[in-house]
């Protein structure tokens, strides 16, 4: 690819090519417009945040191919409003949450395979559609479709600039990175434009902002190119924001993980089945407050609120085989006092924490796929279900950090997906969807598999509303 042979006016720009940016790239393309995908990633690393997700979040009457039971509106709603702590847009939610109705089929209709439902300890059978494969496997699926309907696709092509004149985007500036450095920087224009840009997890200088030097300590799960730079210029020059710079979606993962990308796979899911502790041997937290995919996403916080941002989780063998196999192996021991000295923790403080657990313990009928009725009693703080004694050697501990998968300060979006200006009128030609509006929904917590549900809800809303504005202006 030359300079010259580089075409750059569109009907559709997306900024950002992720599951939001895909979608809606497909609908405005299946709408007939000319649609180019801005991806700030090298081709193998596209997709942002979805090349490491495992599903989705929908809504359903009666069971499916993929989901047992059913899942309707109200509870899928409750089930949000206790996550979030009612820091949600109501309407916005319920759009989500309808539009997941028909997530599944049009995914399908569009390459995407789905796996059996799951079963086990997860609890997910019945709330949550796995992608065959993972996200890596949508992200090719939906690429694939893409480039099919001729959506025009560009790597390595970060947004350097986006130029805003009053509620209208006139175009982007890109700087080609990479293998494509030699192209510099180059104008992009469209009728209309869609950005899925993503949060800015990955920019350490800005988290600093508002955790203060905690930041440093923080393990980004996912992708290191959203670094928040789109999100950045759109607020700067006037764009309504949501939600707290500090909210985000963070799980306490193994602390041995790579700085970026680990993934799911370096998440540690035996929290419900233990107790967890931080550098003073002490508990902070009921570990057993409810099932572990609508608590796992608050661990984050959580061991980010401890010194130095550690934590660690103690189980004996009782535990082992009910959760997720972990990608590193944890630390062992045949005494809590043994282990102690493994992870570095006071060997008399946490056996007297474990001590003062097991006292507590009352025994009731374990049953980890049911709120049970195994709990604590004068305890704090309490361990609400799924208390069993530590007493069952060998014991095993992991060390927990902060993961941070993605923040949720946006942009705010009316419910045609189009973004909002600082004076609460909806842009002439700006749409969003994804992490860069999540933040609408959630402004707190999480709900698993939902910000794949966010995503390409509001992704095919913002995509038809893009190809309409841009059939319209030409």
């Amino acid at each position: 690819m030359t300079r010259g042979d580089l075409q750059t006016a569109f009907d559709v720009l997306v900024i950002g090519g992720g599951n939001a940016g895909l979608s809606a790239a497909i609908v405005a393309a299946e709408g007939g417009r000319r649609v180019c995908i801005l991806e700030g990633a090298p081709r193998f690393y596209r997709g942002g945040n979805s090349r490491h997700t495992r599903n989705l979040r929908g809504m359903h009457d009666a069971p499916t191919p993929v989901l047992t039971d059913a899942y309707p509106e109200e509870e899928y709603y409750q089930d949000l409003l206790r996550v979030t702590k009612g820091k949600t847009t109501e309407k916005l939610a319920r759009i989500a949450i309808r539009g997941s109705q028909d997530s599944v089929p049009w995914l399908e209709a569009r390459g995407v395979r789905f796996q059996k439902a799951l079963s086990g300890t997860l609890h997910l059978g019945r709330t949550n559609a796995f992608y065959l494969g993972g996200g890596k496997a949508l992200v090719n699926a939906l690429y694939r479709h893409a480039e099919r309907l001729g959506v025009v696709v560009h790597y390595e092509a970060p947004v350097e600039s986006v130029h805003l004149d009053g509620d209208t985007c006139r175009g982007v500036t890109v700087r080609f990175a990479g293998s494509l450095a030699t192209l510099g920087a180059r104008d992009f224009t469209a009728q209309s434009v869609v950005f899925a840009a993503g949060g800015f997890q990955a920019n350490i200088p800005w988290l600093k902002e508002s955790w203060g030097a905690a930041a440093d300590n923080f393990i980004i799960r996912g992708t290191p190119y959203n670094r928040g730079a789109v999100l950045k210029q759109l607020l700067d020059q006037g764009v309504a924001q949501v939600a707290d710079p500090q909210a985000c979606h963070a799980v306490a993962i193994d602390g041995r993980a790579p700085q970026y990308d680990g993934g799911i796979a370096t998440r540690v899911d035996c929290v419900s089945l233990g107790v967890v502790v931080n550098e003073r041997a002490e508990r902070f937290y009921d570990e057993g407050e409810d099932f572990w995919p609508k608590r796992y996403a608050i661990w984050g916080r959580l061991v980010a609120a401890q010194p130095n941002q550690i934590g660690h989780v103690l189980i004996d063998h009782k535990a082992i085989g009910l959760f997720m196999p972990t990608i590193f192996p944890p630390e062992r021991a045949d005494s809590i006092e043994a282990l102690a000295g493994k992870i570095g923790l006071d060997p008399q403080r946490l056996t007297k924490t474990v001590a003062d657990y097991n006292a507590a313990v009352r025994d009731g009928r374990f049953d980890h796929t049911e709120l049970d009725d195994c709990h604590t009693e004068g305890l704090a703080p309490p361990k609400t279900h799924w208390a069993r004694r530590l007493d069952t050697p060998p014991y095993y501990a992991y060390t927990l950090k902060p993961g941070i998968t993605f923040t949720y300060l946006g942009v705010a979006i009316d419910e045609c997906a189009r973004v909002l200006m600082a004076d609460g009128r909806p842009s002439a030609n700006m749409f969003a969807a994804g992490e860069i509006m999540a933040g609408n929904v959630l402004g707190e917590g999480y709900l698993a598999g939902i910000g794949m549900t966010i995503g390409g809800v509001f992704g095919r809303i913002a995509g038809e509303g893009a190809a309409a504005h841009a059939a319209n202006a030409a």
